[in-house]
C-alpha cells in the first residue's frame, strides 16, 4: 500500500488571492501596515501562529488578535461568491485517478484548519478521496514531521511507501524529517530552485506528470515522466 500526501494551498488549491486579501484585512483591522504580497505568500503552509511570528516577531502581543482577524476576514471572503479557491489545472483528474487505484491511499497535510480543508475540498467534490487529513489543528506547524507521521500511522503506511507533494520548502523539509520522499510542484508559492535546494526528488511542471513521477519513484526500472530532476 502506497500513501500519497498532498499539501493543500499552492499545491491542490490556488488560494493565493484569498490568503493575500485576508492577510491585508487582518492587519488593517489592527491599524497596522500589511506585509507585502511576496512576504505573505512566503509563509503559506505554516500554521497561523508560526506565519504571524514570521511576519511580525515572536513576542508581538498582537499575534492572537491578528490570527482572529485573519480567520474572520477569510470567512467573510469565502462567503463572497466573487472570491474563489479553484483547483489547479489537472488536479481533479489526477486525484480521482489515484483514488481509483486500490494500491494507493491519499492524505492531506496542511497548515489550514480541519474546517477549512473540509470546506474547500468538499466544495470541489474530492474530500471523500482522502483517507487521512492532518492539519495545524492536530499537529505542530510544518516543517515538523508530525503531520506526516500521524498520516502514516492512521493508514498503516511506511516511510518507504509514502510521498509528500507540496509547493513550499516547508513541505520538502517536513518530508525529509519524516523520512519520506518529497515531490515539489512548480506552480505554487516557493521558487523551483528553492524546492530543489531543499531536497525535492523531482519538481513537477504540470499535475499530469505526477503518475509517471510516482511510478519512477516506486518502480524505478519503469518509464519515468518529464518532471524536473
Amino acid at each position: 500500500m502506497k500513501l500519497v500526501i498532498f499539501d493543500c494551498d499552492g499545491t491542490l488549491v490556488d488560494s493565493q488571492h484569498m490568503i493575500v486579501a485576508a492577510m491585508n484585512g487582518a492587519f488593517a483591522a489592527l491599524d497596522r501596515p500589511a506585509p507585502t504580497r511576496e512576504a505573505t505568500l512566503s509563509i503559506v503552509g505554516l500554521s497561523l501562529h508560526e506565519a504571524f511570528v514570521r511576519l511580525t516577531r515572536a513576542d508581538d502581543s498582537d499575534i492572537p488578535a491578528l490570527i482572529e482577524a485573519y480567520k474572520n476576514a477569510f470567512h467573510d471572503l469565502r462567503a463572497d461568491a466573487s472570491h474563489t479557491e479553484p483547483l489547479y489545472e489537472g488536479a481533479l483528474a489526477v486525484v480521482e485517478a489515484l483514488a481509483g487505484d486500490s494500491d494507493v491511499v491519499l492524505g492531506i497535510a496542511t497548515g489550514k484548519s480541519q474546517r477549512g480543508v473540509r470546506l474547500v475540498l468538499g466544495h470541489h467534490g474530492i474530500f471523500q478521496h482522502f483517507a487521512t487529513i492532518q492539519t495545524a489543528d492536530d499537529a505542530p506547524s510544518k516543517p515538523h514531521p508530525a503531520m506526516i507521521e500521524q498520516a502514516m500511522a492512521a493508514v498503516g503506511a511506511t516511510p518507504a511507501a509514502t510521498v509528500m507533494i507540496g509547493d513550499t520548502t516547508f513541505d520538502i523539509d517536513m518530508a525529509q524529517a519524516a523520512g519520506v520522499t518529497p515531490i515539489g510542484v512548480a506552480w505554487g508559492y516557493h521558487p523551483v530552485e528553492a524546492l530543489k535546494g531543499a531536497g525535492a526528488r523531482v519538481v513537477l511542471d504540470r499535475f499530469a506528470e505526477l503518475p509517471a513521477a510516482l511510478a519512477q519513484i516506486w518502480h524505478p526500472a519503469g518509464q519515468g515522466g518529464k518532471a524536473r530532476p
